[in-house]
């Protein structure tokens, strides 16, 4: 039970801190002088070094057997970065801040599901993954509203500092985790689970499964219709003149508190029915959200079709451990297939906007949603036609017995 509530809180918090390097940078530089051209820079400095980070971050986590360490060390360093953020803010330390939050990054996302799968088990990974994505949504709109209005009653600045001292807590929640909690020898239902000596396969192995690449097509496909979608309608609502701050805060949180409530129960329904049928449900709500983002409406329509991000986002994020964890079940290089999904999936988020943008200058905003729609619907076939069920056999007898009972 200690060790649980360890990873729920490290869970909520660790999201809470990665909200600190949102667009808060961005107009801590603004009121710094910076131009748009520099902010630019720092910012895609940061998005491409978190590009290129993804997949040795994995493989590094592979090869740590005691993940709290590598966890930790994740932490220290998305810590430190915050507090290069508080100093004057030169381009030294922004450009230094933004690749170190970027590589810090990139070994926490895949060190969390180390851990998850660690305390859980694969055959119970699904629900794990659904409760620690609660906690992540809880936390990433908490801390929101905590760092937004520490910016409104002091400065931007306090926000990088609370982002630091918010490490402290994580730190402790790590503490909590205890390693007699881990899943025993006889146990282990999965090779990521044993000492990285004792793997017999090299890592490059998981490039021959074939499901690993249909998903990442699928990703790419997911995240260039999805990354998109918010920015291009607050974009046309601004110009409206009702892209007021309220309709924004609404379309970042409302969407957390939508995952905050799927997670779990679509993290149970996967065990039960497999992950296809819920990986379909997911990846239709984006081509749908982009259909009726085309239709230009107004703020209180968007802030209500922003839902369906909250359903995309459940899926999605739940998904992505779950189908490295199915398919390197036999080899054990869970964290290096979580990093090359986490690639695909960067690749389609980069190229997005500036498909709509381009698409919207040429052709119009409706135009340029439904370019990013077909985008979407073309991951839904993807997935309808060429993704495997990657459910193990033996969750599928366990979760029919239950059934049955």
């Amino acid at each position: 039970m200690r060790s649980r509530l360890g990873l729920n809180g490290l869970n909520f918090l660790t999201a809470a801190i990665q909200a600190g390097f949102g667009p808060f940078i961005a107009v801590w530089l603004t009121q710094n002088g910076w131009s748009l051209e520099s902010i630019g820079f720092a910012l895609s400095l940061g998005t491409f070094a978190q590009v290129i980070a993804q997949v040795p971050g994995g493989w590094l986590v592979d090869h740590i057997h005691l993940k709290r360490y590598a966890t930790g060390g994740a932490l220290i360093g998305l810590g430190v970065a915050a507090l290069m953020l508080v100093t004057t803010p030169s381009h030294a330390t922004v450009w230094g801040s933004q690749i170190l939050h970027a590589v810090a990054s990139a070994v926490m996302t895949p060190a969390l599901a180390a851990l998850t799968l660690k305390l859980c088990g694969h055959g119970s990974f699904g629900n794990r993954l659904g409760v620690n994505a609660r906690y992540a949504s809880l936390g990433a709109a908490g801390s929101a509203a905590l760092l937004g209005a520490a910016a409104s009653v002091t400065s931007d600045r306090s926000v990088f500092l609370l982002t630091a001292v918010l490490v402290i807590p994580a730190l402790c929640t790590l503490l909590l985790i205890r390693p007699s909690d881990m899943v025993e020898a006889e146990e282990q239902d999965h090779s990521a689970l044993l000492h990285p000596t004792e793997r017999e396969r090299p890592a490059w192995c998981i490039f021959r499964i074939p499901a690993l690449h249909v998903f990442a097509v699928a990703a790419v496909l997911f995240q260039l219709a999805n990354a998109g979608l918010l920015p291009a309608a607050l974009n046309i609502l601004t110009r409206r003149g009702e892209g007021q701050g309220f309709v924004v805060s609404a379309c970042i949180i409302l969407p957390q508190m939508v995952v905050a409530a799927l997670s779990p129960w679509a993290g149970t329904l996967a065990e039960r029915i497999g992950r296809r049928p819920i990986l379909l449900i997911g990846f239709a709500a984006v081509p749908l959200r982009a259909l009726l983002f085309a239709t230009l409406p107004g703020a209180v329509p968007v802030i209500v079709i922003e839902t369906l991000d909250g359903v995309s986002a459940t899926v999605f994020g739940m998904m992505l451990p779950l189908i490295a964890a199915d398919v390197t079940k036999d080899n054990g290089y869970l964290n290096l297939a979580i990093g090359s999904l986490g690639l695909a999936a960067s690749l389609g988020a980069t190229f997005s906007p500036t498909l709509a943008g381009v698409v919207a200058n040429h052709f119009g905003d409706p135009a340029a949603f439904l370019c990013l729609g077909t985008a979407g619907l073309a991951g839904v076939v993807v997935l309808a036609f060429a993704m495997p069920e990657t459910r193990p056999e033996r969750s599928r007898d366990v979760s029919e017995a239950t059934l049955a009972a």
